[in-house]
């Protein structure tokens, strides 16, 4: 299945449905999956919004969707959140007693000291109350931090630092909530967490497949004859306890960071898991697929939630903030925002053959890139795209790119005069792989495949995406994460594509690399 689904030539934009069964030839078996049409509710509002709702689920998973017994877990370390609450507390405590130790110094306190002093530490608790509100804030995507005016472009060359190295492509990289951990995984199974400043790693083992089927793996289709563990995404709940992926054996697993183990097997998607995200501040995980849906797990309970329905090619990439919306783009040209307590989506189009990645700047703008170099932003008002960087990671020159603006190059195909694919002719090169937000912050970045990581400043109410400079970086930078203190950020870099193997870039070294940013 590896070499059939992922290796072919992607499909065009003319022809979606034939290519998209040549290409994914799983789905002539999942045709129940899209014929259930009378069991399915569907409403239209405007052309825009379209409520959905599925009753298959329920059956479709059964035991699956029952709550297990949750293991007694001892307590190893503490989760970023209680560190959070117990240094705001410690910080309210110690400013409160080097006030009283000052005060017990002053022998001559006059008669309204206790009610000066009293009205001193509520302006203290009002002041700390007020800067945890604006972390919330900054958290939640309702608050912006104007970083991007801050960050210094480099003076010298330096590039990237390689922390982690892997054997094969990496296809993506997360960040814990606290910046002490990075995560990574690559297409030969490999799942790594690191220590940021150290260095250090850790992997993470697969079970045996008896394990696996004893947490819940099935073979949706009867035929698999042994498990793949080829990753194509990672998800680092914002407490830090749990760590999901997806790849190509259709399954969402999850993991115990503090132990590194294997916990739970989610079935139930009839293609590759693409793109995992967590909602911040919950343990609710949703999962994009090949197959075309968008499934809710809950990673406490071990259970299975809903199904939402509505694009119509592959899930590449998903987001999410605190509130209850997801936003997903695919190769049908669509960046679907779902609305999970009503039951419905925006479907927003883009003038691309394919969105390629995405992610929230606030919970009304968001930022994608497409297959053809460019990067978009999006206000949720509008049903097409504010402001559009054409070429923003070109792989030709401005003369190349004006010949072929005037006669056309199919994406996907090398130049005519190519003669290997490692040249970089290909336009495969130029597909903006990875988007990402400082978050609660103004300041962006994207990848590609030819040769840097670019940043961005959006600039205030939608009007527009300014860009700032170009740091170097050779290879497929198939996975962005910006630090939320705008201190670093790392990319995941490979020799290939994350799905597949349109190019290859053979001065490349398979790993995560860090570059630091300085912030005035």
């Amino acid at each position: 299945m590896k070499g059939r689904n992922l290796n072919k030539k992607r499909p065009s934009a003319q022809e979606p449905k034939r290519n998209s069964k040549k290409k994914f030839s799983s789905n002539d078996h999942d045709s129940s999956f899209f014929d259930g049409a009378e069991q399915k509710r569907r409403r239209k509002f405007n052309g825009d919004e379209i409520i959905v709702s599925s009753d298959d689920d329920e059956r479709e998973f059964g035991s699956e969707g029952e709550r297990v017994e949750e293991e007694k877990e001892e307590e190893i370390e503490e989760t970023p959140a209680e560190t959070k609450k117990r240094h705001a507390e410690a910080l309210l405590k110690r400013l409160r007693e080097k006030e009283r130790e000052k005060e017990e110094e002053d022998d001559e306190m006059e008669e309204d000291d206790e009610e000066r002093r009293r009205q001193r530490e509520g302006e203290r608790d009002s002041l700390i109350a007020k800067n945890l509100q604006q972390n919330q804030l900054e958290d939640s995507g309702r608050l912006r931090r104007a970083i991007a005016s801050r960050v210094q472009k480099p003076e010298t060359d330096e590039g990237f630092r390689v922390i982690v190295k892997h054997r094969q492509t990496v296809t993506c990289v997360a960040l814990s909530d606290d910046e002490s951990r990075g995560f990574s995984a690559s297409k030969d199974g490999a799942i790594l967490h690191w220590d940021i400043e150290s260095g250090k790693k850790e992997k993470y083992n697969w079970p045996s497949d008896e394990v696996l089927k004893s947490h819940g793996v099935k073979d949706p289709l009867g035929k698999a004859t042994k498990h793949s563990k080829h990753v194509l995404a990672l998800a680092v709940s914002s407490d830090g306890r749990y760590l999901a992926s997806g790849g190509l054996d259709r399954h969402v697993h999850l993991w115990d960071v503090r132990t590194r183990e294997h916990i739970r097997a989610f079935p139930g998607h009839k293609g590759p898991v693409s793109c995992l995200t967590f909602r911040q501040g919950t343990a609710e995980l949703f999962s994009g697929s090949f197959d075309r849906s968008v499934k809710i797990w809950n990673a406490d309970d071990r259970t299975y939630i809903s199904t939402l329905f509505g694009h119509q090619s592959e899930v590449l990439t998903i987001d999410s903030l605190r509130k209850e919306r997801v936003l997903t783009v695919g190769r049908d040209r669509t960046m679907h925002l779902w609305k999970v307590p009503e039951e419905s989506q925006l479907v927003f189009r883009a003038p691309a053959s394919s969105l390629e990645s995405c992610c929230f700047i606030s919970n009304d703008e968001f930022l994608s890139g497409s297959d053809d170099g460019s990067i978009e932003l999006w206000n949720l008002l509008r049903k097409k795209p504010v402001h559009i960087v054409k070429n923003a990671h070109a792989s030709f020159s401005e003369d190349k790119i004006e010949k072929i603006n005037h006669e056309g190059l199919s994406n996907g195909h090398k130049e005519n005069d190519a003669q290997d694919s490692s040249r970089l002719g290909s336009t495969a090169l130029s597909w903006v792989n990875s988007v990402a937000m400082c978050r609660g912050s103004d300041l962006a970045a994207s990848g590609a495949g030819n040769g840097s990581v670019r940043l961005w400043a959006i600039e205030n109410e939608s009007k527009g995406v300014r860009p700032l400079f170009e740091l170097p970086v050779v290879g497929f930078v198939n996975s962005l994460a910006i630090a939320k203190s705008g201190k670093f950020l790392i990319a995941g870099v490979g020799q290939e594509h994350r799905l597949g193997r349109w190019g290859r870039v053979a001065a490349a070294k398979n790993g995560v690399a860090l570059h630091p940013l300085n912030l005035s």
